[in-house]
């Protein structure tokens, strides 16, 4: 635990402040701990402002100086939501690195520039959402299921490395234990048995889950940072577990979190989970609001995103919960505000500066951490690394899509480098050509004409927002947007940074000039309230129960202005809106002409894969194998499956660049195409990382986080939280690409492994010393990574990760790496006692540089 500065002071100067002291309050002197600081403002409180305190947008206390707080915020993979950040590749890329450590200067750097632009805010009258120091992140769920769609933001389908990577980012955000304040709060979400469904997670029960299968699986990396980082708050989940609603869940806050693993810090809800408590058509286990708040609190939760929890001071008053128990939680919430500095003045971190904000330095990062999370599948007869001076073509959806990129839950860089650039930067004109071929999922494709937009003299459109849905008053906020609009209030995302979720409007304007004569189209559906102007003529918008939408073409000549207009307004309490606007064409896609364009180049590389648009939290995905922001089945979309054939019945050469935050059923690829290359959601730096392991200025050295499928079939129902047959831990049959898997540009050899002991004992540990030696014709990394059997286990994992160590190796060299397992590198399930320890027994410990069990190694040991 953290301990604080503790203060030496001679009499004379002690007597010489005690009049100073005297007029300080308790809570309000820095040299009391956050928690008599806590005790002491929680006493002054009336039963109104409590409630308030325990709700995610807290309403300030003028009376004891307590400022407005909003506790939201979000780092996914770099500062979220809040405008100019570095934005890093998402979770699950980085996750492929294998890096701890340059994980954890990922979130250093994350730390840095939350912290800079905290202090350049406004925060006079509090923090708004976006603004604050408690950050909800890292996702620690575990990524059972490639059909997930928010599986992109996890660190992948392993507990152990969960929990390995997810205290990494903890370190990063909350800044060294010694320190005065925290630099931040980081939130391990979401607890504890959830990894979707997406579209019915507010009324899903996940129920019968073996306990073997929580202990060992769900709970792991919950408990790792918890223990072990020190991490100050947990956000319970939507969904039930047997029964009860997790942020209602007795056994799981209460029992396990807090008397078993001993945590102390902030329980959060998930945003308005606490609705779902009693709201028609979700779980519906309370009778009221009331009731579901005293029930929350009694369970656990200390802190709502929501409102729910402003109906405590009604359910004290029914006796549903004692003013005492409020009191408990909001000690901790009140204890964590103290922690941060946050009601203070003189706190270190605020001082460093903001011009570390997407600053040269965290460039070069991003891109170090986009090269290391790539991976490379398949390198048939070498042909990668492409040599200079082959004629190239680009194909594909994801070829220059910067915004997918980005991923979800992501910050806006100041430039973001695709695939196309960083190919036009390497290759001369005459060798290059790019043909989209393409879209993700259909065979016409959108060509946006939202850059022959521009307003007062800036590209794109002005968009001025009003914290009201009448437009009144002055604006709370202006910006340009220069892509097509896709904004939505889901998972209380908004329209931009600390513009209300409801109750808000826009204007947005622009003058469009065309650059040729011709029809263009509008395309316009929101579930807001709309109106739409072309040179201050309304143009008639069909409106339904739920949505308004526009199809509409109009003609327009080369080098005229028209002045486009939309209002927009959401003028409800409850609920969430969305708007997708653009002006453009749908271009319609013959795939046979895609390919006779490229029929004089030598090497095709195509860009494919799916996108956030496709795969996210609780969408409107309305696609033929998507639903609800979760994929119904896992194969890549049948037309780029169409494209790539074509291709390589046209004798092309194929590298194929797959996008995506899940796996991918690639069989088909894998036979059509020479060589796939594995790039996630990349960040800001991805096409620059992609390009330089295309042409070998960079060896790849990612493995899978996941298993890659080699179809639908060889999952189990997407609804069945059981571990059996999931991931590799559990799976009998043989999967595409193996988790751990990843190829390299040289050959790694990996020798006889010795043991410092043949046995190991309680409290002791052991050393395992494998020596990997280079002899191909590159330097390179290579991930050792090291897995433990219990053969006389047979309802046990197959083999579990027990560490992992990302090592450079010259080529010639060998390099003997050393890999230390103590106790509880053998802790197992044990029947008896229902809970994980080190058993007893004989293991076996396989290493290698996958989890494919034909490649791994074997040594016996013993725990005794």
């Amino acid at each position: 635990m953290k301990r604080k500065k503790r203060f030496f002071v001679s009499l004379g100067c002690l007597l010489a402040f005690l009049p100073l002291m005297a007029q300080v309050l308790p809570y309000q002197n820095p040299l009391l701990s956050p928690t008599e600081r806590a005790v002491d403002i929680v006493d002054r409180l009336t039963l109104n402002e409590k409630a308030s305190l325990m709700q995610h947008s807290s309403a300030a206390v003028p009376r004891l100086g307590i400022k407005a707080y909003n506790w939201w915020n979000e780092a996914c993979h770099g500062v979220a939501r809040a405008g100019l950040a570095t934005v890093y590749p998402q979770s699950i890329g980085m996750a492929a690195s294998f890096d701890k450590e340059l994980l954890f200067e990922v979130f250093t750097s994350v730390s840095d520039e939350a912290r800079a632009k905290a202090a350049a805010n406004d925060r006079g009258s509090g923090m708004r959402q976006y603004q604050g120091l408690t950050f909800w992140t890292p996702n620690i769920n575990i990524f059972r299921d490639p059909r997930w769609g928010r599986g992109q933001e996890t660190y992948g389908e392993d507990p152990y490395m969960a929990g390995q990577m997810g205290m990494a980012v903890v370190r990063g955000l909350q800044g060294p234990e010694e320190s005065e304040y925290d630099k931040l709060h980081a939130c391990a979400k979401h607890f504890a048995v959830h990894s979707g469904p997406e579209w019915n997670r507010h009324e899903y029960n996940a129920e019968n889950i073996a306990l073997r299968d929580l202990r060992e699986t769900y709970l792991p990396a919950f408990k790792d940072l918890v223990q072990k980082a020190n991490v100050k708050e947990i956000m319970c989940a939507y969904n039930r577990y047997e029964g009860e609603p997790c942020c209602g869940s007795d056994l799981l806050l209460n029992k396990i979190l807090r008397e078993e693993w001993g945590f102390d810090g902030v329980v959060v809800s998930d945003c308005w989970a606490i609705n779902d408590f009693w709201s028609k058509g979700h779980h519906e286990t309370h009778a009221n609001a009331k009731e579901a708040s005293a029930s929350a609190v009694l369970s656990g939760t200390d802190l709502e995103c929501g409102q729910n929890l402003s109906n405590l001071p009604a359910a004290v008053q029914d006796g549903l919960i004692k003013e005492s128990d409020v009191d408990v939680s909001l000690r901790r919430v009140m204890k964590a505000r103290f922690e941060l500095g946050e009601m203070d003045e003189d706190v270190s971190w605020t001082k460093i500066p903001y011009s570390v904000v997407d600053c040269d330095e965290h460039k070069a990062l991003a891109l170090k951490m986009a090269q290391k999370s790539m991976v490379l599948l398949q390198n048939k007869n070498n042909i990668l690394p492409l040599k200079d001076g082959l004629k190239i073509a680009l194909m594909g959806p994801n070829a220059n899509d910067s915004i997918m990129q980005w991923g979800n839950y992501n910050g806006t860089p100041s430039h973001t480098v695709t695939l196309l650039e960083a190919l036009q930067n390497r290759i001369p004109e005459t060798d290059f050509i790019y043909e989209l071929g393409c879209d993700h999922t259909s065979l016409t494709t959108r060509q946006s004409l939202i850059n022959l937009c521009s307003f007062e003299g800036n590209r794109g459109f002005k968009a001025t927002y009003w914290n009201n849905p009448e437009s009144e008053g002055e604006p709370f906020a202006e910006t340009y947007i220069t892509t097509p609009f896709r904004f939505t209030t889901a998972g209380a995302t908004t329209f931009l940074a600390n513009v209300n979720i409801h109750n808000f409007s826009a204007l947005y304007e622009a003058q469009f000039k065309p650059e040729k004569t011709g029809a263009v189209d509008i395309r316009l559906q929101t579930t807001g309230v709309v109106s739409f102007f072309i040179n201050d003529t309304e143009i008639p918008i069909r409106s339904g129960m739920r949505a308004s939408s526009l199809n509409y073409t109009f003609d327009v000549v080369e080098g005229e202005s028209y002045y486009l207009k939309l209002k927009f307004a959401f003028p409800s309490t409850v609920g969430t809106t969305s708007l997708d606007f653009d002006i453009g064409n749908d271009v319609p896609v013959n795939l046979d002409i895609a390919v006779e364009r490229v029929k004089d180049v030598d090497v095709v590389i195509f860009a494919g894969g799916i996108s956030p648009k496709l795969e996210g939290e609780e969408m409107n995905v309305n696609i033929s194998g998507f639903k609800g922001g979760d994929r119904t089945d896992i194969e890549l979309p049948e037309v780029q499956r169409q494209l790539v054939a074509k291709l390589k019945a046209a004798g092309k050469k194929i590298v194929f660049v797959n996008f995506s935050g899940s796996a991918i059923a690639l069989v088909p690829e894998s036979e059509n195409c020479e060589a796939i290359v594995q790039a996630w959601y990349p960040g800001q730096a991805g096409g620059e990382a992609v390009a330089s392991v295309l042409y070998g200025e960079y060896n790849p050295a990612g493995k899978l986080p996941v298993t890659f499928y080699k179809n639908v079939g060889q999952l189990p129902d997407f609804e069945d939280y059981s571990m059996k047959n999931r991931t590799y831990r559990y799976m009998e049959e043989k999967p595409l690409f193996a988790f751990g898997y990843g190829l390299s540009y040289t050959t790694f050899q990996f020798g006889k492994a010795k043991l410092s002991r043949k046995s190991i004992k309680d409290g002791k540990q052991i050393t395992l010393t494998i020596p990997v030696s280079n002899i191909g014709k590159m330097d390179g990394e290579e991930v050792v990574q090291v897995y433990l059997r219990r053969p006389s286990d047979q309802e046990g994992p197959v083999r579990t990760l027990r560490a992992f160590e990302r090592v450079a190796v010259p080529v010639g060299a060998t390099n003997k790496v050393a890999i230390t397992l103590n106790s509880e590198s053998f802790e197992w399930f044990d029947d008896s006692s229902e809970s994980m320890r080190p058993l007893k027994g004989d293991y076996e410990i396989l290493y290698g540089n996958s989890s494919d069990i034909t490649t791994l190694q074997t040594i016996k040991v013993t725990y005794r």
